[in-house]
């Protein structure tokens, strides 16, 4: 198996470090620890290692699921590895009959097709493709609108999982519940699934419903990291069919084996009562910087597609090759990193994170207009 180098984390691994500011990142600036009670007790696994079975049915209420059928993980990325690993491949990679105690329309079918809309986070087209073979369905810009029919056409007989990320990540767009649903439609007619990361979903002042309350082929991922708030958690879910879940989950025993203990005690508190204010504060300061981003690229005669979420896909300033070239700059003369498009596919565009505190996206932004204005005036 091969797997492509992820771009993204070696240009932060590059930059991140030694920046003063971070203006590339995909998530809302990260709650204090004091806001919750952070004593779980005895630091042992979670047991039983798929999560504790009242929280994993409170969670799995949700989508109109039983504890069953969610599976707790560390992350997002975790959960979508999971995922790949139980759906791609012609037995999925697990030995034995394990779906002996499945009914017949429950049990998961083989295939080592992918079908993965892009531009999109790279694990989520470069993992399938270490597992099996993939086809990317390619957002258009400015619109960067899900086609159902181009999916359709890029599914095969052995298609195992079609791949959308709603709101998508660079662009923020959020794809619309019947792009959606006609997006499910196709994996029902190739018997396979839909897996959506739905990890920046809550963001939106009107959330959709999520991909897994659609039916039996809807899986749905997510974490308490971009929403919320709380990345070091590293807490997240699987939620879909049980034969799915079930197949993550014998996988997660070669991977983490249970999610952070910890982790499960504070999100317990953070989809609790404390739920309603963490994402209403979270949303308004989306929206106030979502303002702010929208006038400083007006400002500068840049464009993008208003997102939801808080990062957007946006174009290269005059003056710069590319990207690439136009992000070496700033964060080489102003200390600000921000993600080069070609990462996505691209290299005329940048991903511009504004989850941040709102001090440091101004300070931010100032800097990034001192080079622009530089270059404007023949300095690049």
């Amino acid at each position: 198996m091969r797997i492509d180098p992820f771009g993204l984390e070696r240009w932060f691994a590059e930059y991140e470090h030694e920046a003063d500011i971070m203006l590339a990142e995909s998530g809302i600036r990260s709650l204090d620890a004091s806001r919750f009670e952070l004593d779980p007790g005895r630091l042992d696994y979670v047991i039983p290692t798929n999560g504790d079975p009242e929280f994993r049915a409170s969670v799995g209420d949700r989508y109109g699921l039983s504890a069953d059928e969610v599976l707790f993980t560390c992350g997002t990325q975790e959960a979508n590895f999971l995922a790949f690993l139980s759906l791609l491949g012609d037995d999925q990679g697990l030995g034995g009959a394990p779906d002996d105690t499945e009914s017949s329309d429950e049990a998961i079918g083989s295939g080592s097709h992918a079908v993965v809309v892009t531009p999109t986070y790279q694990a989520l087209h470069a993992v399938p493709d270490a597992f099996g073979d993939v086809t990317r369905v390619e957002l258009e810009p400015p619109e960067w609108e899900l086609d159902a029919d181009a999916i359709a056409d890029a599914a095969r007989d052995d298609t195992a999982v079609i791949v959308v990320n709603n709101p998508n990540n660079p662009t923020g767009r959020y794809h619309d519940e019947a792009a959606m649903r006609a997006a499910y439609d196709v994996a029902v007619d190739r018997d396979a699934y839909l897996l959506c990361d739905e990890v920046y979903r809550l963001l939106a002042a009107e959330p959709q419903p999520p991909v897994a309350s659609f039916g039996r082929h809807g899986i749905s991922t997510t974490s308490l990291t971009k929403a919320y708030g709380l990345a070091g958690l590293r807490f997240g879910w699987i939620a879909g069919p049980e034969a799915v879940v079930e197949r993550a989950w014998r996988w997660k025993d070669y991977t983490t084996i249970s999610p952070s203990l910890f982790g499960q005690h504070v999100a317990k508190q953070a989809l609790g009562r404390r739920e309603p204010r963490i994402l209403t504060e979270n949303r308004e300061l989306a929206e106030k910087h979502r303002a702010i981003v929208a006038d400083w690229i007006e400002h500068h005669g840049l464009d993008w597609h208003d997102p939801v979420g808080v990062n957007g896909f946006v174009t290269v300033p005059g003056g710069f090759e590319d990207a690439e070239s136009f992000c070496r700059t700033v964060v080489e003369t102003e200390s600000v990193v921000l993600a080069p498009g070609g990462l996505f596919g691209f290299p005329d565009r940048f991903r511009i994170g504004f989850g941040l505190p709102t001090k440091e996206l101004r300070e931010g932004l100032d800097r990034v207009s001192r080079v622009i204005e530089d270059a404007d005036d023949g300095g690049a």
